[in-house]
């Protein structure tokens, strides 16, 4: 029994400016291969399908072709992230019920989608994203408080997560002990969205913070064979407790410079031993992200010669900004994202940590020249603050 784990396509998303849902596709044309090839169960997607609440409609196409073309040969079980729109995405799940199955309301955390096996049943429970302020009155467990009501979660994503994996646990217990004493218990699997803690964050996932309480601990998560997470942009295994394995599968695709090194990749879980065993397969690389930092005639020479295909983000370090600086480096880097000059470090002088009435403004604007330049302000730089300033108030004296 197999399944493939993945998360965060972001469909929809762009790339400082660039269309990515060509790349998106290829990358899903790919998922569809591996389905094909490794004959898997079930495909899971854990959260952030789209990029934002409306999506375009291209994306909405894509992700609808995409699942008509996966249901031809597996289940297919999605849950939404913090980016999608719960309601939007789970559209239709009512009538979805063969080999697409939508996670994306609370009351139906504790249903699992089942996949046959010759082994015993894998069970599995598609938990959508769960902000604490909207879903906690959801999530009340049985008991009173003090007023006599049911025991809302508290404020937290730790709480809310928590009292889900109880209902997860009640149903998973009351599933096995439904087995008889020759079949082998149920295994079972939990795809969650959340920031669990020891994961590695990027710059590129939109924070979870709801007062400081954002983070989910691992051994929440436990009592369940494998946890397929989503939020993180990194493939990652994450410490859990005993029997339990928690995997961040990553996204597809780098969404942002902080990613340039993650190796990006599906998880293709084997559910049939003891533990799950987890293979990483590479996903296509439509064009690397890259770096590159030194003066403008170094990246216009050798330097720059290994990066001219990439999407780059390119940092001119010459101590004075070179002319016409932008069409040059594009010229050499034609895709590159960002472009920015930076001064060697060693020129550079501390700012002043707060500019108030009490200081020169010519000083200030001395003092900036300087931090931008690595160099101090030359005399007639000086002199043209100074001008500029003097305008300033003559024009308010006049008003």
């Amino acid at each position: 029994m197999r399944i493939l784990h993945t998360s965060d396509w972001h469909l929809g998303r762009t790339l400082h400016g660039v269309d990515l849902l060509d790349h998106q596709a290829a990358y899903l044309d790919h998922l569809v291969e591996v389905v094909r090839a490794e004959r898997v169960a079930a495909v899971v997607v854990a959260g952030d399908v789209y990029d934002r609440a409306i999506p375009p409609v291209e994306a909405v196409t894509l992700l609808s072709e995409t699942l008509a073309r996966l249901t031809e040969h597996t289940t297919v079980v999605v849950t939404s992230g913090n980016h999608d729109s719960a309601t939007r995405l789970g559209f239709g799940s009512a009538l979805m019920r063969e080999r697409v199955r939508l996670r994306t309301r609370v009351a139906e955390l504790d249903q699992p989608v089942a996949l046959p096996d010759d082994a015993g049943d894998v069970l599995v429970y598609g938990l959508p994203y769960l902000d604490p302020d909207t879903v906690r009155a959801a999530l009340a467990e049985p008991g009173q408080d003090p007023d006599g009501e049911p025991v809302v979660p508290a404020r937290s994503h730790e709480a809310v997560v928590g009292a889900a994996l109880r209902r997860v646990r009640a149903d998973l217990a009351a599933r096995s002990s439904r087995s008889s004493g020759s079949e082998r218990r149920p295994r079972s699997v939990v795809a969650a969205h959340a920031f669990v803690v020891g994961g590695l964050a990027s710059e590129s996932e939109r924070d979870l913070r709801v007062g400081g309480v954002e983070h989910v601990p691992a051994g929440v998560f436990t009592g369940v064979d494998y946890v397929a997470l989503g939020h993180l942009h990194g493939p990652q295994r994450i410490s859990g407790p005993d029997g339990t394995t928690l995997r961040y599968s990553g996204s597809p695709l780098a969404y942002s410079f902080s990613e340039v090194r993650h190796a990006k990749s599906t998880a293709l879980v084997d559910l049939s031993g003891d533990e799950p065993a987890v293979e990483l397969l590479p996903a296509p690389v439509p064009r690397r992200l890259a770096e590159v930092t030194g003066t403008l005639d170094d990246l216009l020479g050798a330097a720059g010669e290994p990066h001219v295909a990439d999407w780059v983000r390119v940092t001119v370090t010459d101590a004075h900004r070179p002319a016409d600086l932008y069409r040059r480096v594009t010229q050499r880097f034609p895709h590159a994202l960002v472009v920015q000059h930076r001064a060697p470090e060693q020129t550079r002088t501390a700012r002043p940590a707060v500019v108030t009435a009490a200081l020169d403004p010519v000083e200030v604007g001395a003092d900036f020249v300087q931090h931008v330049t690595g160099t101090a302000a030359t005399a007639v730089e000086i002199d043209v603050l100074r001008r500029a300033y003097e305008d300033v108030l003559a024009a308010e004296r006049s008003a």
